[in-house]
């Protein structure tokens, strides 16, 4: 009885063609950006690297990064309470929340910025007192408590306590309603259950878009310079105002935003690398081959 023989099967990579022309198009369109920036008599390079590291810049970065940490904490921690308030069975809790939400997600982050560094003009004082009596507990001037970069962390803090809640509350949601069954009918507490058992699980879906949340603030935290925020933009106004180098001081600034972006931009890899461990990543590869 013969064999049938068949010749052996010759492999032929796939070429794709599609690529190199993309990174063609890229590349040229790279050149042609950086050349046009090159030759711009206006960016002055020497001027750019004689302001990078100047006293006034790097303290508006301690202030950016300064504004950026603590609107987090506190946005995310109340962020955290108001997603559990929209979630609760309460319906003045709900409600409550759910107003709060609307409200800062509804008016523009450079309207709530200036509302709060003119906070004076509306309420001239500061007054907290004992309910149904007259005994103060609090008072005082409101452009005396309102200075520094006070204004500029409630206004940064609040709006992202909205966007924040809405994240916590979609990462809540994702996880199975069984979790908390099974939580609840091994006696666990539902404040325990929700710290123990389902914002440990919920973070792997919070984790991207909070770290976007992060990266945004640091960028938003430029529109302080409004109300003289003390922050990198603030401090590179307050120069070009003077000397009308406004372009390179626009680089230096560009070049701090993107060096602490690209920081944040790690840490979130290695974030959200943390919380995704023993899920497969369907995202490797990407959709487009």
């Amino acid at each position: 009885m013969t064999q049938d023989t068949h010749p052996p099967i010759k492999a032929v990579p796939v070429r794709h063609y599609g690529r190199w022309l993309a990174a063609l198009a890229v590349a040229l369109l790279a050149y042609q950006i950086f050349s046009a920036l090159v030759r711009s008599p206006n960016l002055e390079p020497d001027i750019i690297a004689d302001y990078l590291f100047k006293d006034f810049v790097l303290e508006g970065v301690r202030t950016t990064l300064l504004l950026t940490a603590i609107a987090m904490v506190l946005g995310t921690a109340g962020g955290v309470l108001l997603a559990v308030m929209r979630l609760s069975a309460n319906p003045v809790l709900r409600f409550t929340a759910a107003a709060f939400v609307w409200f800062f997600r509804g008016t523009p982050l450079l309207v709530q910025i200036v509302f709060f560094g003119f906070l004076g003009a509306l309420l001239p004082r500061l007054t907290i007192t004992v309910p149904f009596t007259d005994i103060a507990i609090f008072d005082q001037p409101t452009n005396a408590v309102m200075v520094g970069i006070v204004p500029a962390v409630l206004a940064l803090s609040l709006n992202e306590m909205a966007y924040a809640a809405e994240i916590v509350r979609g990462g809540i949601l994702a996880v199975d309603s069984g979790q908390t069954e099974a939580a609840h009918a091994l006696g666990m507490k539902p404040a325990l259950t929700m710290r123990r058992i389902i914002l440990p699980q919920a973070m792997r879906v919070i984790a991207p878009p909070m770290g976007n949340e992060v990266i945004t603030m640091l960028k938003s935290t430029a529109l302080v310079s409004v109300i003289a925020g003390r922050d990198l933009m603030t401090a590179v106004q307050t120069v070009y105002a003077q000397n009308y180098k406004v372009i390179p001081l626009l680089a230096v600034a560009a070049i701090w935003y993107l060096a602490m972006v690209s920081v944040l931009s790690l840490a979130q890899y290695f974030v959200e690398r943390r919380f995704g461990r023993g899920h497969q990543a369907t995202q490797r590869g990407g959709m487009f081959r």
